[in-house]
């Protein structure tokens, strides 16, 4: 019986450089595993609702509306990939998938954040010439600039990821003291690089761009007393992403604060856990911000589970965008 119990304390039991494994309460365990399923579900099925949403409707076929469709990807890789092997690492404490894929998780958890939070500089940009120069909007936006972007901000999150974790990619055995480990551990220049990179400088721009559409969209609706619908839509959208921006800010913030207050320590505390996981639960919420301000998003997910979209002609349905 004893040396039983001695097992179920290492990730692999005949590995003498084995973790040790963390025992939790089957009842604990089965509710973990319950929500880390329905969480994953959850964000891939809101996520298809929208890439397919944008995908099949011609309607949809706008510039912004390319820029939110890459945000939707990056955020279905999340729920596909990140959410649910965090979650078993979490749970487990232990990594049973090998150093290599662990190095490529690494990379991807880390790519599509970053590639998260470059779509919402786009996307800030794209709203802010929206609403300032609405009459030339259609021609200094077009959508082989908006998919030209999208590209600059995929290679460009792909770059800073392979030189932010080159030690991990190609030294893998370098980075876990023992054998079932998955932790990245950044040296404090490293976070401090990050933290600017990838929250501070983005950050500084949106908010300072959204700024700008407030003042501006303040300014004319005291000019304009008769306001067009268009200019109407065009403010509401800017609004709406205002939203999807400022959740997007309340889930990053915790992560950096537990980050900057531990320093480099080796071991994931619970906050950090916490911090990791309202993080990457942002991904679900952007779709129920959709749902809650976009009329677009509740007609064509309708469609969509009604299974109307395989109708002849559907791709043409009128999603009335003006009413967004």
């Amino acid at each position: 019986m004893k040396d039983n119990s001695l097992e179920i304390q290492f990730c692999f039991p005949n590995n003498s450089l084995s973790c040790f494994k963390k025992v939790v309460p089957e009842v604990e365990y089965f509710v973990l595993y319950i929500f880390i399923f329905l969480a994953s579900v959850f964000t891939v099925f809101l996520k298809l609702l929208v890439i397919i949403s944008i995908s099949h409707f011609k309607k949809l076929h706008t510039p912004t509306n390319l820029l939110i469709l890459s945000l939707a990807v990056a955020d279905l890789i999340v729920g596909l990939i990140v959410i649910p092997f965090m979650g078993i690492r979490f749970i487990e404490s232990c990594w049973y998938f090998g150093e290599t894929f662990c190095s490529i998780f690494s990379f991807i958890a880390f790519m599509v954040v970053s590639a998260s939070l470059g779509n919402l500089v786009f996307i800030s940009v794209d709203r802010y010439i929206a609403v300032s120069d609405p009459l030339r909007y259609t021609v200094r936006v077009t959508t082989d600039k908006a998919v030209f972007c999208v590209i600059i901000n995929w290679l460009c999150s792909s770059v800073y990821s392979v030189i932010i974790f080159y030690n991990t990619v190609f030294y893998p055995e370098t980075q876990n003291i023992c054998y079932g480990d998955c932790r990245i551990d950044f040296t404090f220049e490293h976070v401090i690089t990050d933290l600017i990179v990838t929250f501070v400088a983005p950050s500084s721009v949106i908010m300072s761009i959204y700024v700008k559409i407030f003042c501006v969209a303040k300014y004319q609706a005291k000019v304009v007393n008769s306001v067009t619908g268009a200019s109407r839509s065009q403010r509401k959208a800017a609004k709406t992403l205002g939203i999807v921006v400022m959740v997007f800010f309340m889930c990053w913030i915790p992560y950096y604060t537990v980050i900057l207050i531990e320093g480099n320590d080796t071991k994931e505390s619970v906050a950090l856990n916490v911090a990791y996981w309202i993080l990457y639960m942002n991904s679900c919420m952007n779709p129920l911000i959709y749902a809650l301000f976009y009329k677009w998003f509740r007609i064509s997910a309708k469609h969509i589970l009604t299974l109307k979209i395989f109708k002849p002609s559907s791709e043409y349905l009128n999603l009335s965008p003006e009413d967004k």
